[in-house]
């Protein structure tokens, strides 16, 4: 649980900012706009990190292995 609240975290702040400076550039009030947007993705992310985990887990396993043949 603390790893989806820490991953979700990370990769919704990097993500929303990077969408926000394309989308937006350095607007005036470009921080306001990037909180706005990452405050709606923060908790998404941490809900898709939950659900996906443990098929995403399985999966790599399965390519390591085929890897490792």
């Amino acid at each position: 649980m603390v790893f989806a609240v820490i991953m979700g975290g990370l990769m919704s702040l990097s993500i929303t900012l990077a969408t926000s400076l394309v989308r937006l550039g350095l607007a005036q009030n470009f921080f306001w706009l990037w909180l706005e947007a990452w405050l709606v993705a923060y908790p998404i992310a941490v809900i898709c990190i939950f659900i996906y985990r443990p098929f995403a887990s399985r999966l790599t396993e399965k390519i390591v292995e085929k890897l490792k043949n």
